[in-house]
């Protein structure tokens, strides 16, 4: 795979106080394999889907012991010094400085103003995913929930090269980002039916075959559905709360219901 054009989600990985449960709840729940604990790099381990790299599990980093767990999609960079400046310019955070992660590439860890946590990459060897789009197993989509969507609308295109789309139906308050033309990345502002304690986060959507069968297999598994499962115009999906607390959704890209939604252009 190429790289990705700058801002496209290139990458997902999430830290586990129990790897081994990890690699074992999400090897059921989405097919995983995985490959060996790179102890140089703090026993990152590579997720694959069908012999594809989709993804990582690692152990907290030393002091990071109590952090919650959470997925994290990295957005690919050319200059990750770069696209950090950037951050800090229009009203982010940057919570990890640019770290050259051996031949593989660069890292940094950023916060949005509305507080999503996302990552940024710049390839080296490791270019990001390997699935193909929609493939099971494989990365399918990302999502900022927000509670400050004009502050998160803002930010994201004066950091990547976005172009900003909305959905015509004002009752849904939805924008997506573009890039060459391809949508990468959506935004859902957080309404009344969030629970307080739930904070902004970047949601990760991974491909299943059948999304009712992966509901299943989570929740025997001691996930907890989170809303779901849902048809809509772009799949039938399901937003789960892994045994961990880290939360994900899978879409069934096969299996869809009702009309694409009209939008246009961000004012």
């Amino acid at each position: 795979m190429a790289v990705q054009p700058e801002g496209t989600p290139c990458w997902a990985d999430a830290m586990f106080a129990d790897v081994e449960g990890a690699k074992s709840f999400y090897g059921d729940v989405l097919g995983w394999t995985f490959g060996e604990s790179l102890a140089e790099f703090g026993n990152y381990t590579q997720a694959y889907a069908d012999g594809k790299a989709a993804a990582a599990l690692s152990p907290p980093m030393p002091g990071e012991e109590e952090s919650p767990s959470a997925w994290c999609l990295y957005l690919a960079s050319a200059d990750t010094a770069a696209t950090v400046a950037k951050v800090r310019e229009n009203g982010g955070e940057v919570l990890v400085e640019p770290m050259r992660v051996g031949e593989f590439g660069t890292m940094a860890l950023a916060r949005d103003p509305g507080g999503a946590v996302f990552g940024i990459w710049q390839a080296g060897t490791h270019e990001g995913f390997e699935t193909e789009m929609g493939a099971p197993g494989g990365y399918c989509w990302g999502e900022v929930f927000t509670r400050d969507p004009k502050s998160v609308d803002a930010f994201y295109p004066a950091v990547f090269p976005y172009a900003v789309r909305k959905f015509d139906d004002e009752s849904m308050d939805f924008s997506m980002f573009d890039v060459e033309g391809q949508t990468v990345l959506g935004r859902m502002a957080m309404g009344d039916d969030f629970p307080a304690e739930v904070p902004s986060y970047l949601n990760v959507y991974f491909a299943v075959p059948d999304c009712d069968a992966a509901v299943a297999k989570a929740t025997e598994r001691g996930g907890v559905l989170r809303f779901g499962p849902m048809d809509s115009p772009f799949g039938r999906f399901a937003a789960i709360g892994d045994p961990q607390g880290a939360l994900f959704a899978v879409v069934d890209v096969t299996t869809t219901e009702g009309e694409m939604p009209a939008t246009s252009p961000a004012a």
